[in-house]
């Protein structure tokens, strides 16, 4: 399966302003690409690559004052399977796991794990250690938590989400993330491209998606509370601990958002 997808981002800047830019498709999907992936900048001006401490590949502009278009389009080839689901898959202790998961069971900028510790044990200690447990957590989750994109905000956490019970994707998974690392499992959060692929058509125009990961059984799985089914098409773009490690973009001054367009599409 080969799925078209790529973005444009415009913004109005009052003056020059550094920006850092997380907009290209993750290394680990690069092979897939039909091309090698510029970010095309308007006006033209020197991006900077490096890739972050998470694997994340990023990019570093200087852009001038008045009108900036960031946009991309490529072809990524998908093997067109679901999501994987290992219903058997087991809980490492905290001795058992490698040190690359540790960080992913600490608090972060939107997930306060401690705040959680008492809750999470009251909702999930009960369940079966593993799959089952995380699969809980999502279905306690995406039944509880009321999507809408008018109860979207960037100061939004894990917190926030619990007591207010309403969010977008990424606040969905921020709370499950946050229920996992409490609990003991490791938990990292993911963004990407997730087109309408095997399902019928949302109404709302398309947006970049989240979705979050879990460590069990030596291997990181695929979870997302929000959708909370298996889902085909999935184009990661970053990982990390939580929104912060993968923001899109980072103005370091005034930027305004002027129009967004984001699309993934299967191609026939």
């Amino acid at each position: 399966m080969f799925i078209q997808c790529g973005h444009e981002v415009v913004f109005e800047l009052r003056a020059p302003t550094p920006m850092l830019l997380q907009l290209y498709i993750h290394p680990t999907r690069s092979q897939n690409l039909n091309q090698p992936e510029a970010i095309r900048i308007d006006p033209p001006m020197p991006i900077m690559d490096y890739y972050d401490s998470f694997g994340n590949r990023c990019g570093r502009i200087l852009a001038p004052a008045g009108r900036l278009c960031l946009s991309n389009d490529n072809v990524v080839f998908d093997n067109g399977e679901k999501d994987f689901v290992h219903t058997f898959a087991k809980q490492h202790t905290i001795g058992e796991l490698p040190v690359d998961a540790m960080p992913f069971l600490l608090a972060s900028r939107y997930c306060e794990v401690d705040r959680f510790s008492d809750i999470a044990f009251q909702l999930f200690g009960q369940t079966q250690p593993g799959w089952a447990r995380v699969q809980a957590i999502c279905d306690w989750v995406h039944s509880n938590v009321l999507f809408g994109y008018q109860f979207a905000r960037p100061t939004k956490t894990a917190w926030d989400v619990y007591t207010e019970r309403t969010g977008v994707c990424r606040d969905f998974q921020h709370l499950a993330i946050t229920f996992c690392r409490a609990l003991n499992i490791p938990a990292r959060y993911a963004t990407g491209y997730l087109g309408d692929i095997g399902i019928p058509a949302l109404p709302s125009p398309m947006d970049f998606s989240a979705w979050f990961e879990v460590y069990l059984d030596n291997v990181w799985y695929t979870m997302d509370a929000r959708f909370n089914t298996p889902r085909v098409g999935r184009v990661l773009m970053g990982r990390g601990r939580d929104a912060v490690d993968c923001a899109l973009t980072t103005s370091f001054g005034h930027a305004e958002l002027k129009s967004f367009r984001v699309w993934a599409n299967e191609l026939k």
